[in-house]
């Protein structure tokens, strides 16, 4: 099936590949089917792209890409209504905010995107009482800086 998407253009994508977010991702309550594509020739990044609204697109990663300490506990609850029958069934991306330059771009450690690939179902969790924070910065401060010299 050929969708619109906001980063690359019209392209061809296999409904296996839909992942289904029962209750959309918050401020986009309608969106209930994304699709991951890559971003560009690197691995690290990607677009969870809506199949609907193609100017609903959020450049991802995942947050051990560059917070090897980043913990996420799954409610038993979201475990449940994932389907989430085992560990290596899950993917967590956490949604960047990109900023130019790039090396000021931000994580929202604080809401992850928790997907079952098995399943293909998806869920946005909200971690309350999180110690981390909806704009860390991906690169270190020093890197940041080292750059405007």
């Amino acid at each position: 099936m050929n969708i619109q998407s906001k980063y690359v253009g019209e392209i061809d994508i296999e409904e296996r590949d839909i992942f289904s977010f029962e209750k959309g991702l918050p401020a986009f309550e309608s969106e209930t089917q994304f699709v991951l594509l890559p971003f560009g020739q690197d691995q690290v990044f990607q677009i969870l792209q809506s199949v609907k609204s193609p100017e609903v697109a959020f450049v991802v990663a995942s947050p051990f890409s560059f917070f090897q300490d980043y913990q996420v506990k799954l409610p038993e609850s979201l475990q449940e209504q994932l389907m989430i029958k085992k560990e290596e069934d899950v993917a967590i991306f956490t949604i960047l905010t990109l900023k130019e330059p790039f090396k000021d771009t931000s994580a929202n450690l604080q809401a992850p995107v928790i997907l079952n690939v098995k399943e293909q179902k998806g869920k946005q969790l909200l971690l309350n009482d999180s110690p981390y924070d909806r704009k860390h910065r991906i690169f270190p401060k020093e890197l940041a800086e080292e750059g405007q010299r």
